[in-house]
């Protein structure tokens, strides 16, 4: 067991034995249940707090700068130029094949500029001056409606300096959904960036609590946006982000410090169906969350660490991630998902080789794109140094499993091109806010660097679940954090008992990640919360033989066919998501089939091979679409996908639908946290769904 962990860089295997979960003592067995799991290290009590005198996020605030001072704390790029290509592809308009023009932008950004630890301290105390000096008070909230950035965090803590709550909202949420969070906080400010100005016009004619308005200066504001919305609504005040450290500045006012029981922050849920649900998250709940995980990844992670922040810090797992960042002294740099790599940059660097991260959190749709990036390259390089590449990926996974040396080597020798493809320094990445393919996670982990899970929801401050580094595995998402506990209850409909071996069952968590319930919503916090505080995930899970926690379906998202089966769409859609010409995927089970059927948005360079191999004519993914001899070639290449991933006949899809453009948060086929839209892509893509499933009008 290396003694440095926090210079030291892990491999895809277990340097770990013994139990790392046990069942919490003083518990009774109850029928339908398991008796409640905790971490080894917190097993006769949990873990609420990192260090005793952190308690709220004010503490942490002040701890981080106090502890390390001028360190890099924070950084981004700014954007120097924006290079726009037009493209000719051709379309199918109205049933006929047309030619038309198609715009590609790209960027060009500086390097990194960032701000030390006591910088940001001192910026958000002096936006908590100025949030005081517009007359706001302890008990009034800030909306914030931004991109991931260093002032949507200085923003945060600057509220929070003050005891103001904060309201969370995607960048992406439309008009209809802004103007139902801002009606159900009555938030009094809000910050956004300065493209969303437009958005606020409407929505402000009925939440007329909003009576500050504070745009980013990330980027540029256009006057005219500004000039609309004051014209609308005159009695606004419109401020800017440097203008509110400005006025902080020059009315100085002393802290005014939260309690661990303050709310701090309202979440909404990036739910893919119905309204968004706002998640009370009080001081006390991101506090224990840090704390959770301190105990698993603390050990890894510290001031030599850089950390690429992109997720959106309206998801929990990012604002949990990031406040952890924090508190362990590691330099945030951020970055966007369209920047992260060199394709969408020009004459500079993508995110990852600009910054060089050491440590990256990722959602299975970019790792899959990580992955099939490498593979591209791999598949266009000769016989010889393809060959070379598949057979060093089997001999350091023998290696590595039979605790053999020379993995290094392999490393230094044939992955070393790889590895600075993500800036060389990686150490750690995690995935979240999904499952990953198996073969995705070994890929990731043998050619760059570990891969590591962690799972939780909103409603428990993103804690379930969480990988140590030194207990890698492919086969669970990980250890329990050491703030929370669980258990597993009968879901008999579906055959999941706590009888089974393994036991098996519904998740539900209780402990200091867990919070109270979701805001002017008693009814849905009944059926979602228990009396006595445990939560109901609506996750089927089982334990390992160490006690890590495996996901093997979700309640909502079984679907039952005509014969009967019951298909977990997730769990397959991890896996035929492995398939090279995958790129997203939402599989879909109609009640009146025997069979699933896939819509993918395919990878447009596997598409073209697939396509030349085949003889098949087309250049734009808008054209090859609609090609049946090649759909029959990609449903055949999905149908090997699942049968070499172990799915049942059942299982295996029996039709694919060619999706003819990329699936994202501004068409709604996305949440902003990169989860698929189901209802919305079945909408749009209804026709196609019955054409695959041999149904005609």
């Amino acid at each position: 067991m290396p003694t440095d962990l926090k210079s030291f860089y892990p491999q895809a295997r277990s340097y770990k034995s013994g139990d790392l979960t046990v069942e919490a003592p003083g518990y009774e067995k109850v029928d339908g249940e398991t008796i409640p799991r905790r971490n080894a290290k917190a097993k006769d009590a949990l873990k609420l707090r990192p260090q005793e005198d952190i308690a709220t996020m004010f503490d942490i605030l002040k701890h981080s700068s106090a502890k390390f001072g001028n360190a890099k704390a924070l950084g981004a790029r700014k954007i120097i130029d924006t290079h726009e290509e037009i493209k000719k592809i051709k379309k199918m308009i109205d049933g006929k094949q047309q030619e038309v023009d198609k715009k590609w932008t790209y960027f060009e950004l500086s390097g990194y500029e960032y701000l030390s630890f006591v910088e940001f301290e001192k910026q958000a105390l002096a936006l908590g001056a100025g949030f005081k000096k517009l007359g706001m008070s302890a008990s009034d909230r800030v909306h914030i409606f931004a991109a991931t950035s260093p002032q949507w965090l200085a923003i945060a803590h600057g509220a929070m300096s003050q005891s103001m709550a904060i309201v969370t909202a995607y960048d992406t949420l439309g008009e209809e959904g802004l103007k139902h969070s801002m009606l159900q906080t009555h938030a009094k400010a809000i910050f956004l960036d300065p493209i969303l100005l437009p958005k606020l016009v409407e929505p402000l004619h009925v939440a007329k609590d909003i009576q500050y308005v504070i745009y980013s200066t990330t980027n540029e504001p256009q006057q005219k946006d500004i000039d609309a919305l004051t014209a609308a609504h005159p009695q606004l005040k419109v401020i800017s982000f440097d203008e509110m450290i400005k006025l902080g500045e020059e009315n100085p006012a002393e802290p005014f410090p939260p309690k661990p029981e303050d709310l701090c922050c309202i979440m909404y849920t990036s739910g893919s169906t119905g309204t968004p649900k706002g998640v009370l998250i009080k001081h006390r709940n991101v506090v224990a969350a840090i704390a959770g995980v301190d105990v698993i990844v603390g050990p890894y992670i510290g001031p030599g660490d850089s950390l690429l922040t992109y997720l959106p810090l309206a998801h929990i797992l990012e604002f949990v991630f990031e406040n952890a960042c924090l508190y362990w002294g590691g330099t945030m740099g951020y970055g966007t998902v369209r920047t992260l790599s060199d394709v969408s940059v020009r004459k500079c660097k993508g995110d990852i080789r600009e910054l060089k991260p050491t440590i990256l959190v990722g959602v299975p749709q970019v790792w899959e794109t990580v992955k099939k990036g490498i593979m591209s390259k791999v598949n266009d390089e000769n016989f010889v140094v393809k060959n070379l590449f598949w057979a060093a990926i089997a001999a350091k996974s023998f290696l590595l499993s039979s605790g053999l040396p020379g993995a290094g080597l392999l490393d230094a020798v044939v992955f070393k091109k790889v590895k600075d493809a993500t800036g060389g320094n990686l150490r750690i990445c995690l995935n979240g806010g999904g499952p990953i393919a198996k073969d995705t996670q070994r890929f990731i982990s043998l050619a760059i660097t570990p891969m590591i899970s962690g799972y939780g929801l909103t409603e428990t401050t993103a804690m379930g679940a969480l990988m140590d580094p030194l207990a890698w595995t492919d086969d669970a998402l990980g250890e329990l954090p050491a703030c929370i506990e669980m258990k597993l209850v009968d879901f008999a409909e579906a055959g999941y008992f706590a009888t089974n071996r393994p036991a098996q069952g519904e998740i539900w968590i209780r402990g200091g990640g867990v919070t109270e319930g979701y805001l002017d919503l008693e009814q849905e916090t009944k059926e979602a919360y228990t009396d006595d505080g445990w939560f109901k995930t609506g996750d089927i899970g089982e334990f390992d033989s160490k006690g890590q926690i495996r996901i093997i379906d979700r309640k909502k998202n079984l679907a039952k066919t005509l014969t009967g089966e019951y298909i977990a769409l997730e769990k397959l859609e991890s896996i035929y998501r492995s398939t090279p010409v995958v790129a997203n995927i939402c599989v879909y089970a109609a009640a009146d089939q025997a069979k699933p059927i896939a819509i993918i948005v395919p990878a447009e360079p596997a598409l073209k091979k697939i396509a030349e191999e085949n003889n098949i004519p087309g250049d734009h993914l808008e054209e090859l679409v609609h090609s049946k001899k090649l759909n029959s070639i990609v449903l055949k290449q999905m149908q090997s996908a699942g049968k070499k991933g172990g799915l049942a006949n059942f299982e295996t899809i029996e039709g694919v639908v060619l999706a003819d453009e990329e699936w994202n948060p501004q068409n709604g086929l996305t949440t902003a946290a990169q989860k698929i839209n189901r209802k919305g892509i079945l909408n749009k893509y209804k026709k196609e769904v019955d054409e695959a499933y041999g149904k005609t009008s």
